[in-house]
């Protein structure tokens, strides 16, 4: 069998690092052909010796000269790329045949599409992407003939319980709702005034997977489902009815689909984003990701909640984002982007996250989006917007 070549966008983060702990499993299935991070050259230069990659890209073009140097040291002979137009340069190669989107934000959002575009199988990560442009990531599979499979282990596990025939609409495939599990975060049972006081280093604790300090401040204020609802509107062709979230503390079942006749089906399975990304690579087939087995008898209960919108207002945005539509997610997603900066920065509190994305979204004039260069415009006013916010607040 021939070897298949993936490229790994955002390799030196989280769901880099452990897609490159499959591929280092598999090395009679897949060569890695190009890696990218944005700015941790010494890490980056080391996965690319250790996979023998043939490009080595860095988006901040400024630490090019880092990146060639701790290639240089070790011996490395991969060829360095700067900048942002370099990331959309590496998807389009023929020798990759698979793209692991795992940059986080909007900043993965050209590189991505281009992978749409070039035809590869996306397995996708940036959830970001799908949120702010998922119509003109639709058309643009259905136009080039793309395969794209999601990554978040909540998306994943909808895609391996759903019937091949969703794309058709999910009415048709018997489909009466998405159940989007959420573990709920660090702080699941705090209340108001324990919100209030919590700091950067609490929020990126979370107790049952390990994520960026971004994504796991999203998961802490719910934010991060709030995304992943909006996302799995474009990727399921749901309506926004047919999406629902619950909360599961033990994060053992990843989602579930409920059927016409009664049935729910669920997948299941330790929290272990390797999983999925497995998953992801070889579907329809299945390989060894290095997960350790779930023993249900070790399991005394699971546990399930209505998520408290009162207390974690992110949710409830993100359901009126959805039906909105239009620029509405794009300016969600900036916002929150600016909001989580400035927490992680110690220049806002906790509970004001949300608040700057509820403030933004009614700043902001409403639109509809037709193309890229709009999305791109719109997400540049909405952090403009939201970057006057916090200012006032501080």
């Amino acid at each position: 069998m021939d070897r298949l070549g993936v490229t790994v966008l955002g390799s030196t983060g989280s769901i880099g690092r452990n897609t490159l702990d499959v591929l280092g499993r598999h090395p009679d299935r897949y060569h890695v052909v190009a890696l990218s991070g944005h700015g941790n050259a010494s890490l980056l230069a080391e996965q690319c010796d250790h996979h023998d990659v043939r490009y080595a890209v860095i988006s901040d073009a400024t630490k090019a000269g880092e990146l060639q140097s701790a290639l240089d040291a070790l011996g490395c002979q991969a060829e360095v790329l700067a900048g942002s137009e370099a990331l959309s340069e590496v998807v389009g190669l023929d020798e990759t045949d698979i793209v692991m989107a795992a940059i986080v934000g909007a900043a993965g959002l050209e590189p991505t599409l281009r992978a749409v575009q070039a035809g590869k199988r996306l397995l996708l990560a940036n959830k970001e992407s799908m949120v702010i442009a998922g119509e003109l990531f639709r058309k643009a599979a259905a136009d080039h003939g793309t395969t794209i499979i999601p990554v978040d282990s909540e998306h994943n596990a909808l895609f391996q319980v759903l019937p091949h025939n969703f794309e058709a609409g999910l009415e048709n495939a018997g489909v009466e709702q998405l159940i989007l599990t959420a573990s709920g975060g660090p702080f699941l049972h705090s209340d108001r005034k324990e919100l209030e006081a919590i700091t950067p280093e609490q929020a990126c604790k979370h107790p049952n997977w390990s994520m960026g300090r971004k994504i796991s401040v999203d998961s802490a204020t719910l934010m991060n489902k709030g995304l992943e609802v909006i996302e799995a509107r474009w990727l399921f062709n749901a309506r926004p009815g047919q999406i629902s979230v619950i909360v599961h503390p033990q994060s053992i079942i990843h989602s579930m689909v409920s059927y016409r006749d009664g049935s729910v089906l669920a997948q299941l399975g330790v929290p272990d984003m390797r999983t999925p990304i497995a998953c992801a690579l070889a579907w329809p087939q299945r390989i060894e990701a290095g997960v350790k087995r779930l023993n249900l008898s070790e399991i005394h209960q699971l546990e399930f909640y209505q998520p408290d919108i009162e207390r974690f207002p992110a949710l409830g945005l993100a359901f009126d984002v959805l039906e909105s539509g239009g620029n509405a997610p794009v300016i969600f997603n900036a916002a929150n982007e600016i909001a989580v900066e400035a927490f992680l920065g110690e220049r806002i509190g906790f509970l004001q996250i949300p608040s700057v994305v509820s403030a933004t979204l009614d700043k902001c004039e409403a639109g509809m989006i037709d193309s890229l260069d709009e999305v791109l415009e719109f997400d540049r006013l909405a952090r403009n917007t939201a970057t006057r916010i916090v200012e006032a607040l501080i």
